[in-house]
């Protein structure tokens, strides 16, 4: 899971670029607040979260989506 850590905080970056291209040039919307609001409303819920939990071995972190039941833990 190393491979992982350095790409997440990339990741709520590139949910916004790809929700305003699917709204603006796919769909067809003109650029004002309300989409801008979805736009980046979207892109914080489906981006990861990154929870530290403490066991018997240290601290630990985990990434948990919206959608995934399972966690990742990140080393």
């Amino acid at each position: 899971m190393k491979k992982i850590k350095p790409f997440i905080p990339l990741i709520f970056p590139i949910l916004i670029i790809l929700f305003g291209l699917l709204i603006y040039k796919i769909i067809g919307f003109e650029p004002n607040v309300y989409t801008i609001i979805i736009n980046l409303g979207l892109a914080f819920i489906l981006s990861p979260r990154v929870k530290k939990v403490d066991s018997q071995t240290g601290t630990k972190e985990q990434i948990t989506w919206l959608f995934c039941k399972k966690y990742i833990e990140v080393i």
